[in-house]
C-alpha cells in the first residue's frame, strides 16, 4: 500500500470513529422508528458494510463462466484457478470462487444460467451478462439489488468518471426507478467500422480506393475479372461480407450497404419526424436488398452469405482470396496481419465508408456498453467486488508508468522480460503467450475506460513516440495500420449512428421480437437470393407492423420520450 494510501485510509478510519461516535450520542435518546434497511440487516444478522483495501480473513465472492473456446491456459490452470484467481486473494484478499463453469458455445452459458435461475439453484454473487435478453430475465427475476446505489456508495473516481462519459450507459438496465446492473464499459468505436481493402491488389491494377458505391462496384469487378494475383474469377471474393448472425455484426458487416441509401438494420434510428423507427422496415432496405442482389448474382459478395457468420468472413481474407472486408480499425493486427502468410506482399490498408446518392453514408455506431454486471442481493459483502474492481480501474484501464500491470496483465502470461528485464509479447513470450488473460477476471477485460484506447491511437497517428503503457501496448502488439485507422474511423464520425433504443426489452419485444427477426432475415434472404422479388419487402414491412411491430414501435417512443425529458 503506498504512502498517501495509507495516509487516506487511516484518516477514513478517523472519520469513520468520529462519526460513529457522534451517531452513538446523538442516538442514545432517539425514539426514532429503525429504517427497512436496519430491520432487514437486523434479520440477517448484518452490519454495515465496511470497504476495504484488502481484507484479513479474506473474504469470497462467487460467480459464474461462460468460457471461451479459444480460450487458453497455462498448464494446471482453468477458469477456476488461474493466476487472476491468486492475484485477488494475494493482493486483495478476495477469494474467487466459481458455482460453475461452461464452454459457450451455441448460447451455452445463457441456457445454463437460466436454468440455474428456474431451478432454484444457488445464483452467484456477480454475474457478468453480455446477452440483453438474458440481462433482462436476470433483472426481472428481482434476484439482484440496486448496483446503482452501490456504484455510487462504493466506486472509485477513476470508474465513475468512465461511466460519466456517457451517462445513458445506464438505460438498459432501470427497474422501476432501479439501476438494477452496472453496465460493463468497452472501448469508443470498437466496432465503427471501416473499409478493409487490398492496396496492393490496387496498385497492381493502378486504381484509387472507391469513395462511392459506384466507384466500388468498379473495384470490385475489376479484383474478380482482372485478379493481380492471379486468380480465376470463381476464386475470388471481392467483398467478404456474410450475415447468417444479423444484417449489423460486427466484422464482414453488411449494414453500411444500406447506409448509402438512408437507413441501418436492425436498429432503431432517428426518423424525419423525430421519432424512433425500426431501421429494418426504411424504404431505404429495399435498394439496400436490390443492391446486394446485384452483387450477389455477379459474384462480388460470397454466395453462401447467408451462411457465413462473422468469423466465416474473415477466412477468405486471411486465405488471400478476398478483396475487401468491412471491420474494426483493429482488424489490421487480427486476423488480417496473416494474410501476408498466405499471398505474399498482401496489404490491407483503410478506407472510408462509400457513400451513395447524394454522398449519403451511415454506419453503425458502438455504445460505451458490451454487457451489464449484476449483484446479488443475498451476496455477504457486495463492496469486496468495488474493492476488487477500483483496483482494476486504478491500475489496469490506463496503466501508467509504476502501475503493477504496466507491461501487461500477467508476467509470463501476455508478457516476459527478458535477460535485459526489456518486455517480450505475443510470440516471444516463454512457452508462448496466452490468449486474453485478461478475460480471466470476474469481469470480462478487466476495465476498460472508453476513450483510453482512442487517445493512444491519435497520440500514435500523430507521430507522437510511445511512452504510455496503452501506447506501447499498440505499438507492440497490434497491427501496423492500426493507429490509422483510427483517424479513418474519426475522419467520418458523422456518419456513426448508434442504436437510439438502449432500454430494457419492452413487453411486446419479449413476446414476439424472436418471430418478427425471423421473418426479416428469411424475407432478406429471400430477395438477395432472387427466390421472391423485390415487391417482398413491402409485404414484409406491412406483416411486421400488424404482428407487433406497431406495438413494439409505440412502447419504443414511449421510452424515448422519457428517456429525452
Amino acid at each position: 500500500m503506498s504512502a498517501i494510501i495509507k495516509k487516506r485510509f487511516a484518516f477514513t478510519i478517523c472519520m469513520l470513529l468520529i462519526v460513529s461516535a457522534v451517531m452513538g450520542c446523538s442516538n442514545s435518546g432517539d425514539n426514532r422508528e429503525p429504517s427497512n434497511r436496519e430491520i432487514d440487516n437486523k434479520a440477517v444478522g448484518k452490519e454495515d458494510h465496511v470497504y476495504k483495501e484488502k481484507y484479513d480473513p479474506p473474504v469470497t465472492i462467487t460467480t459464474v463462466w461462460g468460457v471461451d473456446p479459444a480460450l487458453t491456459f497455462r498448464e494446471g490452470e482453468t477458469i477456476e484457478n488461474n493466476v487472476a484467481t491468486k492475484w485477488a486473494l494475494d493482493t486483495l484478499g478476495i477469494k474467487v470462487e466459481s458455482l460453475w463453469s461452461v464452454t459457450d458455445t451455441n448460447g451455452a452459458f445463457a441456457t445454463k444460467l437460466r436454468l440455474a435461475m428456474s431451478s432454484g439453484q444457488k445464483m452467484p454473487d456477480v454475474a457478468v451478462i453480455g446477452d440483453k435478453l438474458l440481462a433482462q430475465d436476470l433483472i426481472d427475476s428481482g434476484m439482484f439489488q440496486d448496483a446503482g446505489a452501490l456504484f455510487d456508495k462504493y466506486a472509485n473516481e477513476k470508474w465513475k468518471a468512465a461511466m460519466s462519459l456517457d451517462p445513458g450507459v445506464w438505460n438498459a438496465y432501470i427497474k422501476d426507478g432501479k439501476r438494477i446492473g452496472i453496465p460493463l464499459l468497452d472501448y469508443a468505436y470498437n466496432n465503427d467500422y471501416v473499409l478493409w481493402i487490398r492496396q496492393d491488389w490496387l496498385d497492381k491494377l493502378k486504381l484509387e480506393a472507391p469513395k462511392t458505391i459506384t466507384e466500388l462496384e468498379v473495384v470490385m469487378d475489376a479484383f474478380k475479372n482482372s485478379n493481380p494475383q492471379g486468380l480465376a474469377p470463381d476464386q475470388v471474393v471481392p467483398l467478404s461480407i456474410g450475415f447468417k448472425t444479423s444484417m449489423s455484426t460486427w466484422m464482414g458487416d453488411p449494414s453500411w450497404v444500406f447506409g448509402a441509401y438512408g437507413t441501418l438494420p436492425a436498429q432503431w434510428n432517428t426518423a424525419a419526424d423525430g421519432t424512433l423507427e425500426y431501421g429494418s422496415t426504411n424504404p431505404g432496405m429495399k435498394e439496400g436488398l436490390i443492391k446486394l442482389k446485384e452483387w450477389r448474382d455477379k459474384g462480388y459478395i460470397p454466395n453462401e452469405a447467408a451462411l457465413w457468420d462473422e468469423n466465416k468472413t474473415s477466412e477468405p481474407a486471411v486465405a488471400g482470396t478476398a478483396g475487401i472486408i468491412p471491420g474494426p480499425y483493429w482488424m489490421s493486427g487480427w486476423p488480417l496481419l496473416d494474410t501476408a502468410n498466405n499471398a505474399e506482399g498482401a496489404v490491407w490498408k483503410p478506407y472510408a465508408i462509400p457513400t451513395g446518392k447524394d454522398g449519403m453514408a451511415m454506419r453503425h455506431g458502438t455504445h460505451f456498453v458490451n454487457g451489464v454486471i449484476l449483484i446479488n442481493k443475498e451476496m455477504a459483502n457486495p463492496e469486496a467486488f468495488f474493492t476488487y474492481q477500483n483496483y482494476l480501474f486504478e491500475y489496469l484501464a490506463d496503466p501508467q508508468a509504476g502501475s503493477p500491470f504496466e507491461l501487461g496483465a500477467f508476467e509470463g502470461y501476455d508478457y516476459a522480460l527478458d535477460a535485459n528485464g526489456k518486455p517480450l509479447y505475443v510470440a516471444d513470450v516463454p512457452g508462448g503467450s496466452i490468449t486474453a488473460p485478461f478475460r480471466y477476471f470476474i469481469v470480462r477485460d478487466g476495465a476498460r475506460i472508453p476513450d483510453a484506447q482512442f487517445k493512444a491511437l491519435l497520440n500514435l497517428a500523430a507521430g507522437k513516440e510511445a511512452t504510455t503503457t496503452r501506447e506501447k501496448e499498440i505499438v507492440t502488439q497490434y497491427g501496423p495500420q492500426t493507429a490509422y485507422a483510427a483517424t479513418v474511423v474519426l475522419a467520418q464520425e458523422a456518419i456513426s449512428k448508434k442504436d437510439m433504443f438502449a432500454g430494457p426489452s419492452t413487453k411486446t419485444m419479449k413476446s414476439r421480437m424472436d418471430y418478427l427477426k425471423k421473418m426479416e432475415s428469411q424475407t432478406f434472404n429471400e430477395i438477395i437470393y432472387g427466390e421472391k422479388p423485390a415487391t417482398a419487402f413491402d409485404e414484409f414491412v406491412k406483416s411486421w407492423k400488424s404482428s407487433g411491430g406497431d406495438e413494439i414501435t409505440r412502447e419504443v417512443n414511449e421510452w424515448y420520450s422519457n428517456v429525452e425529458k
